[in-house]
């Protein structure tokens, strides 16, 4: 009952999440393009207007320079050539462009080192030194072109922000900049524009440069200062994006100004934004709830129309289950749950009927598990632990050590390290490395027994040392070179073990010696053998073969070893594997 109803919740609640989740994000998406387009708009008009606004400040700035007062103020070379009369007269041009707008502030005027002239008559030497203290003083560009900054000023007893156009002052002659214009602006007409543009309830416009200075801001105590990097809009010409703000999450639309190299931006609540989304969201919970509900009780009048003959058959398998096998379940329904009761009075007669029998075979099979494991116990205790031997190894190492016969104890280092190599539980594949790493042991134990009479070199190239190889394969061949090339022969036997590529996709591991060779009869029956299956029994060269028959089994058929041999000079084996 308890399955069913989960079951029937499930098939309402997973489809109901799925198509809350999609159609949440689909109108997310739907809201933030529609936001977007709403806002690029009205930045769009508000940044129109400040770039005409600040244009026309400039064409200001451009009338004051070109003033015949100000240009004999200009053409002075030092302080004594300035009079009082022209202080006076470069004052008035400044207050009169000053009074014609209620946005400016102040105008200043400055000759570098020389003197500075402004509206306000402040302090002239208290002024340029204000001035040069600020970040933007030195990015002021030489070449003429104003500079757009926001700033405070000390004005009517308290500091007022401002939006200051400064402009460098060529000298005509030598081309070099000379003096400054600053042009003080006051937020009044940028409030204004500003206060129109309302994106959503609690949003709002902020303008920031592209040093993340905020031009504007509502809040007058950040203009000036640099923006936080959660809210520093990218490199682009306008988009919109999600940020964390202050630990609110914020959708901004921005566009940028190549003229003024403004960035302006909107902020909105990502919470705002999405009331609309978040209502349908609540609606499909609500309604997915209320159609759970009405499943579950569906379910449970479902599921006790079925529960009763379930009940019922689950007592007599109880009671089966204690061995009592008497009596039937009464069939009272021709569905599926009759069916299965029918199926069970069947199965308990059967099982009555075959207990017997089972119960004989059970005490035959307990015997003999017994004898078995008896037998198993006995093959146990007449086994030799391979530490033993290792053991055994290290003693007679430690002893020859002791005894200071070095000769004794690499051999049993060697003849240790090459039975734990054989016998530990690894892969079946090992690296050329390791494989190489065994074979010099061997050969180091046989140089002790042939002294001089046996060589031994290893020409491997750097890259095959990693690549891939049937664990113990060389043993069992460099055991070949000893038994059938060294022993035989009086002389000296070199064995020399060596790389060559095959293909693209394949080389071959090459042990050579220059032992007396294989007739040419048993070379045919050695390489039939190699390329027929032919069991073990049949095998003079089990080594060999079982060699062959691992690394076809590990690599593939187009692998494994091939033979070549010349009477007299010597015998070479193969061992082809993948690159």
């Amino acid at each position: 009952m308890i399955k069913l109803s989960v079951f029937s919740g499930i098939l309402i609640v997973v489809p109901m999440i799925i198509f809350t989740f999609i159609s949440y994000n689909q109108f997310s998406l739907v809201l933030q393009r529609e936001a977007h387009q709403y806002n690029q708009q009205s930045i769009e008009q508000v940044q129109h207007y400040v770039e005409g606004y600040v244009r026309d400040f400039e064409i200001e700035t451009l009338k004051i320079i070109n003033h015949p007062n100000v240009t004999v103020f200009l053409k002075a070379g030092t302080a004594e050539e300035i009079d009082e009369s022209t202080i006076a007269n470069v004052r008035t041009v400044l207050k009169n462009a000053a009074y014609s707008r209620s946005d400016i502030v102040n105008y200043t005027l400055i000759l570098d080192d020389i003197r500075v002239i402004d509206s306000a008559e402040t302090d002239d030497r208290q002024s340029i030194i204000h001035l040069k203290k600020e970040y933007w003083y030195r990015d002021v560009p030489k070449n003429g072109n104003p500079l757009i900054v926001s700033r405070y000023i000390f004005r009517r007893g308290r500091e007022e922000p401002v939006i200051s156009i400064v402009k460098r002052i060529i000298n005509p002659q030598t081309l070099q900049p000379f003096g400054m214009l600053v042009l003080d602006v006051n937020y009044k007409r940028l409030d204004d524009v500003a206060n129109k543009v309302r994106p959503g309830n609690t949003g709002f416009l902020y303008i920031v440069n592209d040093e993340g200075r905020y031009i504007y801001h509502p809040n007058a105590e950040k203009i000036g200062r640099v923006a936080d990097g959660a809210i520093l809009p990218f490199k682009q010409q306008n988009a919109s994006f999600l940020t964390f703000n202050e630990s609110t999450k914020q959708f901004l639309t921005w566009s940028r100004s190549d003229v003024l190299k403004w960035n302006f931006i909107t902020s909105i609540p990502y919470s705002e934004l999405m009331q609309g989304a978040n209502s349908i969201r609540k609606m499909i919970f609500i309604t997915s709830l209320i159609f759970m509900v009405i499943a579950y009780v569906m379910g449970v009048g479902l599921a006790a129309s079925w529960i009763n003959p379930v009940k019922r058959l689950h007592r007599f398998i109880k009671k089966v289950e204690v061995g009592d096998f008497s009596g039937k379940v009464p069939v009272e329904s021709k569905d599926e749950i009759g069916m299965l009761t029918h199926g069970f009075n069947h199965m308990v007669e059967r099982l009555s009927t075959l207990m017997d029998e089972v119960y004989a075979s059970r005490l035959n099979e307990v015997e003999m598990n017994l004898r078995q494991k008896d037998t198993e116990l006995k093959m146990l205790q007449a086994q030799i632990n391979p530490h033993f031997l290792y053991n055994s190894l290290d003693t007679i190492r430690g002893m020859a050590l002791e005894r200071e016969m070095d000769d004794i104890s690499i051999m049993a280092e060697s003849l240790a390290r090459l039975l734990r190599y054989n016998i530990k539980g690894e892969s079946s594949i090992v690296t050329i490395k390791q494989e190489l790493e065994i074979g010099r042991m061997y050969l180091q134990i046989q140089k002790y027994r042939f002294e001089e009479k046996l060589l031994y070199q290893f020409d491997i190239p750097t890259w095959a040392l990693e690549k891939k190889i049937a664990k113990f394969t060389l043993q069992p061949i460099l055991e070949n070179c000893i038994v059938h090339g060294l022993e035989p022969q009086t002389g000296q036997t070199n064995i020399t073990i060596s790389v060559q590529t095959f293909d693209e996709e394949s080389f071959v591991l090459l042990i050579s010696d220059t032992g007396p060779g294989i007739e040419v009869d048993q070379l045919e029956k050695m390489r039939l053998e190699l390329k027929r299956d032919i069991s073990k029994n049949e095998v003079n060269h089990i080594g060999m073969m079982n060699v062959h028959k691992r690394i076809k089994h590990l690599f593939g058929e187009d692998y494994g070893i091939y033979i070549e041999s010349s009477l007299n000079k010597g015998t070479t084996v193969g061992i082809k594997l993948p690159l």
